[in-house]
């Protein structure tokens, strides 16, 4: 017997899309911040957490 497909979980998938959106729309005013002189410190997280989420998702969702 082969590998058991892997079965998506819906639920995970969305909370992981909602934060990823949220996480979106708040990079904007972090920016601003940083063309004012000043750099927030959950900046770089924030980009961070994105670039993680966002992999996840793809890899969750791609074809096998």
């Amino acid at each position: 017997m082969g590998p058991q497909p892997q079965r998506l979980d819906p639920i995970k998938l969305r909370e992981e899309a909602a934060e990823l959106a949220k996480l979106a729309q708040s990079v904007p005013a972090g920016i601003d911040h940083v063309a004012q002189g000043t750099v927030p410190k959950d900046v770089g997280y924030k980009l961070k957490r994105i670039e993680k989420l966002s992999r996840h998702l793809r890899e969750e969702l791609a074809p096998p």
